[in-house]
Order: C-alpha cells, then sequence, then structure tokens
C-alpha cells in the first residue's frame, strides 16, 4: 500500500482530527492513566507492564479513531502503542538517570519535550487520515 499525502486536506478535517487525538491523548495521559502506571513504568525494573498497559490504552484509543475515520489506517493502533512507548520510556531512563524533581525547571522541559513528541505523533497520524476522510 503506497501512502502519498494530500496537499489539499480541507483545514475542518485537519482540525476536528487533531482534535479528536488531543481529547484521545488528554483521556489517555491523564484521566485513564493510573497511579500504579505513572510509577510503575517509572520503576527500574519491572517497567514492562504497566508502560505496556498504559501504552495499549493509547494504542485502543488510536484504533477507535481510526476505525471512524479512515478504516485502512487500522495499523496506525499498533505504530501508536509502540512509538508512545518508545517516547515514555526514552523519557523515563532520561529522567531516572537525571533524577529530576517536579521543582526542577529539567524536570518541566522533559515533561514539555515528551508531550510535544507525541502530538507531532498524532500531526503525523492526522496528515495520514486526512486524505481518507477527504475521500470519504
Amino acid at each position: 500500500m503506497e501512502v502519498a499525502l494530500n496537499p489539499t486536506i480541507p483545514t475542518m478535517t485537519v482540525t476536528g482530527l487533531f482534535a479528536a487525538f488531543s481529547v484521545k491523548h488528554l483521556l489517555a495521559d491523564y484521566v485513564l492513566q493510573t497511579a500504579a502506571m505513572v510509577h510503575g513504568k517509572e520503576a527500574k525494573s519491572h517497567w514492562l507492564r504497566p508502560l505496556s498497559t498504559h501504552a495499549a490504552i493509547h494504542g485502543a484509543g488510536t484504533l477507535l479513531l481510526t476505525l471512524a475515520a479512515g478504516p485502512a489506517f487500522w495499523w496506525l493502533a499498533p505504530v501508536d502503542f509502540a512509538v508512545h512507548g518508545a517516547i515514555d520510556r526514552t523519557k523515563s531512563i532520561i529522567g531516572g538517570h537525571g533524577r529530576w524533581l517536579p521543582e526542577e525547571p529539567r524536570f518541566w522541559w522533559l515533561h514539555g519535550a515528551d508531550q510535544a513528541l507525541h502530538h507531532l505523533t498524532h500531526f503525523a497520524f492526522v496528515l495520514l487520515l486526512g486524505d481518507a476522510v477527504t475521500v470519504a
């Protein structure tokens, strides 16, 4: 399957999809993420299960959005699972190495970089899905 981006995706399509992915991210990262997931994925050991659970929630949200907007793009769900997990794990490794606390600006720089990477991932998904929604 060849994927070509359409340079004429309507602004409302991009806006709607990005809003949907932003709500999905808010729910998965803040509403549905438990304290056990937050602390577990940051741990030095036994981090895989809480991180995988958290990333699976993101993947499930992406699956719901892709099935509604462009079912042929269902494969973005496992991509989101993998990318979200990799970003979060990298953040945990960097944060753990630096032992940065919320009182330190570096903690928030790292958190901001983490969130920006998640939003850039979603924007890439929006560009891929945008053409499918426009055609449908």
